[in-house]
C-alpha cells in the first residue's frame, strides 16, 4: 500500500473529483470507521484476534484496492471509503495480537520497531515513480492498487498461518462465546466508566484526537498543495515520503528508542512543535516549481517526519500501556469511537478550506498542534509530575 499513498489524493484528483469530494471521501471513511469501532471490540473477543485480523483485513484492504484500480467518479471511492471503515478492526486485533504477551515496559520499543518496518516500504518508492513517468499516473496507479491487493492477501495469508491467538484472546474468546451481541454492548457501561476514572487514558484520548485531526490532513492534502501549488511534477511525488520514511528509521534509532515511558512531557512537545515548524515551512513555500521550493519541501518534510514519528508511536503506546489486559480490545475500541466521532467533520471542514487556499488545511493543523502543546503541558504539568506511565 506505500507505493499507493503518495498518490492517492492526486490520482483522485486526475479522476475528476474536486478538493471539497476529495475531504468528503476522508470523512466518509472515518464516519464508517465510527461506526464500525463501536463494534470491534465484541467482535475481535468473540472471533478473537487472529481470526478478526485476516477477515476484516480482505475487507479492509483488499476489496478498496480492487475498487481503487478500477474507479471512475466519486462514488467509487465512497464505496471503497465505506469498506475501508474495516481496518479500526485489523487495528485493534493486530495491535492485540501483536503486544498482548509481551512486557509492558518494551511496548513502546515494539511500536517504535513496526514505525521502522513500516517505514522501510519507502525503498520501493522509485518503482512508483519509474511507473508514472512511463505510463502516467492514472495508468500507473491503478496497477499499483492491483500489486497492492496481491500483497495485501499474501501478507494475510502468512499472518494467519504463521501466527497464534494470545493467551488474553483466548480468554476472552471462551468468556463471550455463549454470548449475545446484547449482552456484550451493555458491558461497554462499565468500560466508559473504567476509562472516565483513568486520567492517563483521557490524556492519550486528547492526544490521539490531535494527532489523529493532523496525520489524516497531512495524508489526504500534502499531495495536493505539493502537486497543485509547488508545483512538484507528479512522478517526484513518491521521493518526499521516501525521505520522510527513511528519516523515521533514523529517527526510531536515535530518538524513540531511548524515550523514557515514564518521562514523555519532552518528547510529546518536540513531537507537536517539530510539526509546527513542518507546515510553517511548507505553507510558506514559493509556487510553480522552483528549486528553493523543492528544497524547502524536503525541509519541510524532514520536520514532519520528526514530530509524526514521535506523536504516532506515543499515542499508540500511550493506548496500550493504560489499557486493562482483561478489557483492552473493547477500551481500545471505545477509545477509537470517541476519536473518530471528534475527528471525522475535520476531512470535510479541510476540504473546503483547501479550496479557499490550499495552504489553510495545514494552518488548521498548526492551530491543532499548539492545543496539542498547551494539552501536554497543563495535563503533564512540571517534569516532575510528568510521570504518569
Amino acid at each position: 500500500m506505500g507505493l499507493t499513498f503518495p498518490y492517492a489524493s492526486v490520482y483522485m484528483l486526475n479522476i475528476g473529483l474536486s478538493d471539497m469530494q476529495i475531504g468528503m471521501v476522508a470523512s466518509i471513511s472515518m464516519i464508517s470507521q465510527t461506526i464500525i469501532s463501536i463494534l470491534s471490540g465484541i467482535i475481535i473477543d468473540k472471533f478473537g484476534r487472529r481470526l478478526s485480523t485476516a477477515v476484516f483485513d480482505f475487507f479492509a484492504w483488499c476489496a478498496p484496492c480492487i475498487i481503487w484500480a478500477f474507479a471512475v467518479d466519486f462514488w467509487f471511492f465512497a464505496v471503497a471509503a465505506l469498506l475501508n471503515g474495516f481496518t479500526r478492526v485489523t487495528m485493534i486485533s493486530w495491535e492485540c495480537l501483536l503486544i498482548e504477551d509481551a512486557e509492558k515496559d518494551k511496548i513502546t520499543q515494539i511500536f517504535s520497531l513496526i514505525l521502522v518496518c513500516v517505514n522501510l516500504s519507502a525503498l520501493f518508492a522509485p518503482i512508483a515513480s519509474l511507473m508514472v513517468s512511463r505510463l502516467t499516473l492514472v495508468p500507473a496507479v491503478r496497477i499499483l492498487y492491483i500489486n497492492a491487493f496481491v500483497l495485501m492477501l499474501t501478507k494475510i495469508l502468512v499472518l494467519y498461518f504463521f501466527s497464534q491467538e494470545t493467551k488474553q484472546g483466548i480468554i476472552r474468546r471462551q468468556e463471550s462465546r455463549n454470548q449475545s451481541m446484547y449482552v456484550l454492548l451493555r458491558g461497554y457501561k462499565g468500560v466508559i466508566k473504567q476509562m472516565l476514572r483513568s486520567q492517563g487514558l483521557l490524556f492519550a484520548a486528547t492526544v490521539s484526537v490531535l494527532v489523529e485531526i493532523v496525520h489524516m490532513i497531512n495524508q489526504t492534502f500534502w499531495q495536493v498543495i505539493a502537486n497543485q501549488r509547488v508545483g512538484l511534477p507528479d512522478e517526484m511525488l513518491p521521493f518526499y515520503p521516501m525521505i520522510r520514511s527513511l528519516f523515521s528509521i533514523f529517527v526510531f534509532f536515535m530518538i524513540l528508542s531511548r524515550i523514557d515511558q515514564n518521562r514523555l512531557k519532552a518528547p510529546l512537545i518536540a513531537g507537536y512543535i517539530s510539526t509546527i515548524i513542518g507546515c510553517i515551512i511548507l505553507i510558506s513555500l514559493p509556487q510553480g516549481g522552483s528549486l528553493s521550493g523543492y528544497l524547502g519541501l524536503g525541509v519541510s518534510t524532514l520536520f514532519d517526519a520528526l514530530g509524526l514519528s514521535i506523536l504516532l508511536t506515543l499515542r499508540q503506546s500511550m493506548i496500550a500501556i493504560h489499557a486493562e489486559p482483561e478489557e483492552r480490545s473493547r477500551i481500545m475500541a471505545m477509545l477509537n469511537t470517541a476519536v473518530l466521532l471528534v475527528s471525522a467533520p475535520f476531512g470535510i471542514i479541510a476540504g473546503r478550506v483547501s479550496e479557499i487556499s490550499r495552504a489553510l488545511p495545514f494552518v488548521l493543523s498548526m492551530v491543532l498542534l499548539t492545543i496539542g502543546v498547551l494539552n501536554a503541558m497543563f495535563f503533564l504539568g512540571r517534569e516532575r509530575n510528568a510521570k504518569v506511565f
